[in-house]
């Protein structure tokens, strides 16, 4: 309503297309006076072509606030490449399960490509949990990349590619898991704490890619396929299916990847929703399994019940919010219980990149953002199980 001394805005002016059409670009940077904006948006009302360049303008004026990021949207790759495979497919596709690995090795890489030469030996503070508390360590920029080569290395070699830590003498075992390839890697000569860390990662996870499509594709039938994903891939004292390994490599470059970024203050998007959830799902599915170990180390209570493999038993809901969210039940009492929603006796609900960084360690499990409801003890030792699936 008008009030007297305080006159309402004048109504559009009467302005032809030509030009209300040379205003568009002002009213995007909105520049317009109040009555130039309000006929430009009474003539975007009526006119399609005006309309769909204000939308375009608009946009690209988005991408000149300084405080964004000037960086491709994370998800633009995976649009362009499914675009492109939609027109004419690969003769050789990459296995679905590894394309999060193929997509967060990409943006890791985009992010070192032009890092000057200092910038590598910025420290960098390494943080996951150890069981009990949060442990933490301190290395490089180099050193992170390093340590990315060595544990994928673990996968490479399953696939028949060179181990990329020295062959002789190597005081390891073959069990030697991720931290122990870790700093017998970071115990070598400085050499490679500066740039040169960047190609033998990169050379090694592009021949990765490479390998593994041409795997799948050999054994082109469903079955054999299926085969090659669930072959097993030592990782020190456990094994995972090459598809979950592929999934856990993934996981691990997207999360030092935000290390780094942090450490060098440039900022880092988490992955597209769908890798997302297919992250957030490994980590859901092995959350049995940890709770299992923690147990049986003391770490956390004893199962309430016990009973026959498959039988439906006590189950908690886990409730993933956002991005790759979802809803998982997971059984309490023994890994190869049955998961029933008529028995959940507990219920967590987490946003997705909060229960990542839970995962990661990056988060104390008290501390976790989580809404819950019902068992408190069960609840904790899940949560702390999130955690524990964690490590350097």
């Amino acid at each position: 309503m008008n009030t007297p001394g305080h006159p309402g805005p004048h109504p559009p002016r009467d302005l032809d297309h030509t030009v209300l059409k040379s205003l568009l670009g002002a009213w995007a940077l909105a520049a317009c006076s109040a009555e130039e904006t309000a006929a430009v948006e009474a003539h975007l009302t009526d006119c399609a072509p005006c309309a769909d360049e204000a939308l375009r303008l608009r946009d690209a004026v988005g991408l000149l606030h300084a405080e964004d990021s000037l960086d491709l949207d994370p998800g633009l790759r995976t649009r362009v490449l499914e675009n492109c495979l939609g027109r004419r497919p690969a003769r050789v596709p990459l296995p679905d399960w590894a394309a999060p690995y193929d997509a967060e090795t990409a943006r890791l890489d985009a992010l070192l490509r032009d890092m000057a030469e200092e910038e590598w030996r910025t420290p960098v503070r390494l943080r996951w949990f150890d069981g009990m508390r949060q442990a933490t360590r301190e290395t490089t920029v180099a050193g992170v990349v390093g340590h990315l080569l060595v544990v994928d290395g673990l996968v490479a070699t399953g696939l028949g590619l060179p181990d990329p830590l020295p062959p002789d003498p190597l005081p390891l075992d073959h069990e030697a898991g991720p931290h122990d390839r870790t700093e017998f890697y970071w115990a070598l000569d400085g050499s490679h704490h500066h740039a040169a860390a960047r190609e033998p990662w990169r050379a090694q996870s592009h021949a990765m890619i490479r390998d593994v499509s041409f795997l799948v594709a050999d054994n082109g039938d469903a079955d054999a396929g299926t085969a090659v994903s669930e072959r097993l891939i030592p990782y020190g004292g456990h094994s995972l299916p090459l598809r979950d390994a592929f999934l856990d490599r993934a996981f691990e470059c997207w999360m030092h990847a935000e290390d780094i970024a942090e450490a060098v203050d440039y900022p880092y998007e988490p992955p597209v929703p769908a890798h997302l959830g297919r992250l957030v799902d490994l980590a859901a599915r092995l959350l049995p399994d940890a709770l299992a170990a923690r147990r049986r180390a003391g770490l956390a209570a004893p199962p309430r019940a016990l009973g026959a493999t498959g039988a439906p038993g006590r189950t908690l809901h886990l409730e993933i919010e956002g991005g790759g969210g979802g809803d998982w039940y997971l059984p309490l009492d023994s890994p190869g219980a049955r998961a029933s929603p008529e028995q959940t006796v507990a219920h967590i609900v987490l946003d997705g990149l909060e229960f990542c960084q839970l995962a990661a360690g990056h988060v104390p499990p008290l501390e976790a953002a989580a809404g819950q409801d019902g068992d408190r003890e069960e609840i904790r030792d899940v949560l702390f199980a999130v955690a524990s699936l964690s490590r350097l």
